[in-house]
C-alpha cells in the first residue's frame, strides 16, 4: 500500500512541489507522484535508479531538482531526507537497506559512519562547543536524559562526566521518574538532552518540562531543526544518517568524546587524584582482571 507524504506548510520541498506541479512535463509530474507517494524510498535512491523506476531518464531525474530550484539531485535528496527522517518507522528504515550485498555490508556502515564523523567535523561549532562547557561548570546541577538508542550515550556521559563533576544526575528513563526527578530542577542548572532520529516524546516533553523552571538547555541532536534543537539554549550537533533500522551512533559517542576529555582538562589535578584512589579501591575490590589468575 502506498504512503502518502503528509503536506505542512513548513515543509520546503512540498510547498515546491504544490507550487510547480501544473508547469511540470509529464515525465516530471511522474516524477513529483512517485515522491509523494513513497517518500520512504525517494529519499534514499539515486537519481539514476529513480528514473529506471518511474520511466525516465536520469538527466529527466536531474532537470526535475533543478526545474524545483535545487542546484542538483543531491540537494533535493537531502531536503527529503531532513523532511521524512522523524517520520520513517523500524520496518521502512530496515526496507532501505534490504537491497544491499550481504558482502558489502561492513564496508558500506564503516564508511558511512566514518561520513558521519567527517560531517560532524566539518558542522562542529567550536564556539558553541566550549560554551557548553562552560555551561556545565557553572550549573549547580547537571541532569542529563537519553532514552531508548539514546540511553547508553547518556549513562556514558553521566559515568564519566561524573568522575569530573559532583554534580552529575542521571535520570531515570520511565515516564513517573523524569518528571520526579526533574522536580527540584532550577535556574542555577543545566538539562542535557540527548536524542536522534526518531525523536523521543518523552526526551521533548522533560526538556520543556525543565525549560519552565528556568534551567538550561542543552541539546546533543542530529540538527539544529530536531525538536530538542528547537528547545535548548546551546546545540551540539553530531550527523546519524542511518545504514539501516539501527541508529549510527558513532558520531555522537566521538562528539560526547570530546565533551568528556573537555571537561576533565579544566580539572586535571582533580581529576588525576580521584582516578589514583579510584583506581586503588579497583585493584583491592579486583574490579578489573589484571593477569592469568583472573582468567580461570
Amino acid at each position: 500500500m502506498k504512503k502518502t507524504l503528509e503536506s505542512s506548510e513548513d515543509s520546503d520541498l512540498l510547498v515546491r512541489l504544490n507550487h510547480s506541479f501544473k508547469s511540470l512535463s509529464k515525465g516530471q509530474k511522474q516524477i513529483a507522484s512517485f515522491i509523494m507517494e513513497n517518500y520512504d524510498k525517494a529519499a534514499f535512491i539515486t537519481a539514476s535508479k529513480m528514473g529506471r523506476i518511474v520511466g525516465v531518464s536520469e538527466s529527466t531525474v536531474v532537470r526535475f531538482a533543478y526545474t524545483l530550484g535545487y542546484d542538483g539531485y543531491p540537494e533535493l535528496q537531502k531536503s527529503l531526507q531532513d523532511l521524512i527522517r522523524n517520520k520513517l518507522t523500524s520496518v521502512q528504515r530496515i526496507k532501505l537497506t534490504s537491497d544491499m550485498n550481504q558482502s558489502d555490508v561492513l564496508r558500506s556502515v564503516l564508511k558511512a559512519d566514518m561520513a558521519n564523523i567527517r560531517a560532524t567535523i566539518d558542522s562542529t561549532d567550536s564556539e558553541v562547543f566550549n560554551t557548553v562547557v562552560d555551561e556545565l561548570f557553572g550549573a549547580e546541577k547537571i541532569y542529563i536524559i537519553g532514552i531508548r538508542s539514546a540511553l547508553p550515550l547518556a549513562q556514558l556521559l553521566a559515568y564519566y562526566l561524573g568522575m569530573v563533576l559532583d554534580n552529575v544526575v542521571l535520570m531515570n528513563s520511565t515516564i513517573g521518574d523524569v518528571y520526579e526527578s526533574l522536580i527540584r530542577i532550577t535556574g542555577r542548572d543545566a538539562c542535557i538532552g540527548i536524542s536522534f532520529p526518531r525523536y523521543s516524546a518523552r526526551t521533548i516533553d522533560a526538556l520543556k518540562f525543565a525549560k519552565t523552571k528556568g534551567a538550561r538547555i542543552i541539546a546533543i541532536t542530529d540538527s539544529t531543526f530536531s525538536p530538542i534543537s528547537e528547545l535548548a539554549d546551546h546545540s551540539l550537533i553530531a550527523k546519524s544518517d542511518m545504514a539501516s533500522f539501527a541508529d549510527s551512533l558513532v558520531a555522537p559517542l566521538s562528539l560526547i568524546n570530546a565533551l568528556i576529555v573537555a571537561c576533565s582538562l579544566r580539572r586535571k589535578e582533580d581529576v588525576y587524584a580521584r582516578l589514583s584512589q579510584l583506581e586503588s579501591l579497583w585493584g583491592s575490590q579486583r574490579i578489573y582482571a589484571t593477569g592469568e589468575s583472573d582468567r580461570l
